[in-house]
């Protein structure tokens, strides 16, 4: 039998109750890319479906990189000039594309970030004012971790789609 979804194996070890649906829809985001991605080529990652469908290479980088520049606005910081200049990048495969291990485990090495994120935020913090970009959108940490999480989920949808559609076309 299959193991359950992530948020039906309980509680997440060092992770404050209120932050373990979070911790969950990482786990969740996370498992999801793997089985979608892990056996697609390099052609594959980086093709893009008719309309205005993204490359699952651009939703294994994005996932990452959202996720470790929400974090980042989540620890009261500003993002850097590399971080923006990753985020224009996401959707460029570059001249040597890389292949699933390598935005897989981008992609782990960032949820695994997450979760330690989710491990150190004391509960007495959740509520704190967080400021969003450069328009200093208001929020609180609760609301960024909360929003980094959703936002892995909704991108593995979509990669799980695309690559579904993709295996459709061999």
């Amino acid at each position: 039998m299959a193991e359950p979804d992530a948020w039906l194996r309980g509680p997440v070890p060092g992770v404050d109750p209120l932050l373990v649906p979070a911790a969950h829809a990482f786990i969740q985001a996370g498992e999801d890319a793997a089985r979608a991605a892990v056996d697609l080529t390099v052609a594959e990652l980086w093709a893009t479906p008719p309309g205005e469908a993204a490359a699952i290479g651009f939703h294994l980088r994005h996932m990452a990189g959202a996720t470790e520049r929400l974090l980042t606005y989540a620890r009261g910081v500003a993002l850097t000039p590399e971080q923006f200049a990753a985020a224009k990048a996401e959707a460029d495969p570059g001249s040597a594309p890389p292949a699933a291990a390598a935005l897989l485990d981008s992609l782990d090495r960032a949820i695994a970030g997450a979760l330690a994120e989710l491990r150190a935020t004391p509960r007495e913090k959740i509520l704190e004012a967080r400021a969003v970009g450069r328009a200093a959108l208001p929020t609180n940490v609760l609301g960024l971790l909360f929003h980094a999480a959703e936002h892995a989920q909704r991108h593995a949808g979509q990669l799980v789609t695309t690559a579904k559609l993709l295996r459709g076309l061999r």
